[in-house]
C-alpha cells in the first residue's frame, strides 16, 4: 500500500527555519521530521512513499538523491578518483517525488498524484506531525468500516495550564496543558479508497480538509479512528523545541522502530 505525504506548504508559522527549507525538512535530532514520519510507516511495513512537494522542492529531492551517500562511510582515492562505500546504511524505501506546484492547496496536490497512486487504497498524512499510532489497527478499522475514507482523530494538549480551584477560591492544584480539553480533531493519518478522487474537483485552490472531506461527510463515507496516544504536529518553533527535547531524552513516544 502506498503512503502519500503532503510536503509542499510554506510553513509560515515556523518561518524561523522554513525560510531556509521546507517545513518537513526541519530537523529533529539529525534527521528531518519527514524522515521520522516515514520511519513510523516503515515500522509497520509500509515502504512505498509518494511525497507531494512544492515550496523549495529541490531540497527534498537532493536529500533523498544523496541519502545513501550521506548515510555510509567512504574511502576516497584522489589519485584514481575512485570512491568505495563502507558500512552501508539504507532504508527499504521506494520514493516517488512529485513537484505539485508552489501554490497548490492540499486537495489539489492529492489530485495531482492520482496517476501515481493507481486504482487502489492508499494512506495519507501531513509531513509535519508524528504520533505513536498503530497503523495496522488504523488500516483494520478502515477495512472494517467499508467507508471511502478513514480519518484519525486525536485530542491535543491544551495550550494553557488549568487550575483546580476550590469553592473558597483556594488553588488546589495546577495541571500543565491538560490533555483533550478541546475534544477530537483531525490528526491526519488517513486511509483512503480511490473513490475519494471523485470528491476533489480540479483547481489549485482545492483544500482537502474543506470541500472534499465535507462532501464525504455529507454522503456518509467518512469513518473515524480514535487515537488516544501521543500526537504532535510541528506548527511553530515551540513545537520543534519540544520534539527535539523528547528525541534527545531518548524517550520520544513516536519512535516505535528499533
Amino acid at each position: 500500500m502506498k503512503v502519500v505525504l503532503l510536503a509542499g506548504g510554506m510553513g509560515t508559522r515556523i518561518s524561523e527555519e522554513s525560510h531556509l527549507k521546507p517545513k518537513p525538512m526541519i530537523g529533529i535530532g539529525d534527521k528531518p521530521i519527514l524522515w521520522h514520519i516515514m520511519k513510523i510507516y516503515s515500522h509497520y511495513g509500509f515502504n512505498d512513499f509518494i511525497i507531494l512537494m512544492g515550496y523549495k522542492s529541490y531540497i527534498i529531492k537532493e536529500y533523498f538523491a544523496d541519502y545513501f551517500l550521506h548515510n555510509c562511510d567512504l574511502k576516497i582515492d584522489l589519485a584514481t578518483n575512485t570512491v568505495e562505500t563502507l558500512n552501508h546504511k539504507a532504508e527499504p524505501w521506494k520514493i516517488t517525488l512529485l513537484d505539485t506546484g508552489l501554490y497548490a492547496m492540499t486537495g489539489a496536490r492529492i489530485k495531482k498524484a492520482k496517476d501515481y497512486i493507481g486504482n487502489e487504497p492508499f494512506m495519507l498524512t501531513y509531513g509535519d506531525g508524528v504520533a505513536d499510532i498503530d497503523l495496522k489497527a488504523l488500516l483494520a478499522a478502515h477495512q472494517k468500516s467499508g467507508k471511502a475514507a478513514t480519518l484519525t482523530t486525536v485530542q491535543p494538549d491544551g495550550r494553557f495550564g488549568a487550575l483546580n480551584i476550590a469553592a473558597d477560591g483556594m488553588v488546589k492544584s495546577f495541571e500543565e496543558k491538560p490533555h483533550g480539553e478541546g475534544g477530537w480533531i483531525n490528526g491526519g493519518f488517513f486511509v483512503l479508497e480511490p473513490e475519494i478522487f471523485d470528491y476533489i474537483p480540479a483547481g489549485e485552490g482545492v483544500v482537502w480538509e474543506r470541500g472534499p472531506l465535507e462532501g464525504l461527510v455529507k454522503d456518509g463515507k467518512l469513518n473515524s479512528y480514535k487515537h488516544s496516544g501521543f500526537w504532535k504536529p510541528m506548527d511553530a518553533l515551540r513545537d520543534k523545541i519540544m520534539l527535539e527535547e523528547l528525541w534527545q531524552s531518548g524517550k520520544a513516544p513516536w519512535k516505535v522502530w528499533d
